[in-house]
């Protein structure tokens, strides 16, 4: 039986971008299965106590952007860390995920696409036409998925997967859930690669 990996990650979020490709290549690497789940995260901080940017303290402000300097240089990427589109709206473009995953496809190809897009190129994922525009470069139906997008079905799962976040110990975007345990961060990467390649148990909260 593959290893199941709840993920848990916004389009909003310059982790999850950075870490995307990592973590789909030791997906791959140990065959494991993932559980792709968008959440809304300005929700996922007021439920667990953690602060939206603006709010938070600004040398905590100021050491963000030196560690997206940092792991831009440690991914071998090109990124604006000030994009010209961010922050933006982003519940169209995460449901846009979850109606990709209601096909029974995959929605890693559309990451890609949109995650470059919003940090690379610098586009508004806000927009409709945005979204049209890179499902059909990862060869989807776009027309379709932005009904399903936009429909009540995507509206549940979208809020039941801040329920299923909040239930998990999840507080921030990315995190990656491998039987119970959390690892938050795309820097936890490395981690959760030693509890696949180990198949360890899960490590729990001391009591």
């Amino acid at each position: 039986m593959p290893r199941v990996i709840d993920y848990y990650f916004s389009l909003v979020s310059p982790w999850a971008y950075i870490g995307h490709a990592p973590f789909m290549d030791i997906v791959q690497r140990y065959g494991a299965e993932v559980n792709f789940k968008p959440v809304f995260l300005g929700r996922v901080f007021s439920e667990t106590g953690g602060l939206p940017l603006p709010q938070r303290h600004p040398a905590r402000q100021r050491y963000r952007l030196v560690e997206l300097q940092r792991w831009r240089e440690k991914r071998g990427l090109s990124f604006s860390i000030t994009p010209k589109h961010w922050p933006f709206d982003v519940n169209l473009a995460d449901r846009y995920v979850i109606a990709i995953t209601t096909t029974g496809k995959s929605p890693d190809a559309f990451l890609r696409r949109a995650f470059a897009a919003v940090w690379e190129e610098e586009r508004n994922l806000a927009d409709p036409l945005v979204l049209t525009e890179l499902a059909e470069q990862a060869g989807l139906d776009s027309s379709a998925l932005m009904d399903i997008a936009t429909g009540s079905t995507t509206e549940a799962i979208y809020a039941l997967n801040l329920e299923n976040a909040v239930a998990a110990d999840v507080f921030g975007s990315p995190s990656y859930v491998l039987d119970g345990e959390v690892f938050w961060g795309q820097d936890r990467l490395d981690l959760l690669d030693d509890a696949l390649s180990s198949g360890r148990a899960p490590y729990r909260p001391a009591v």
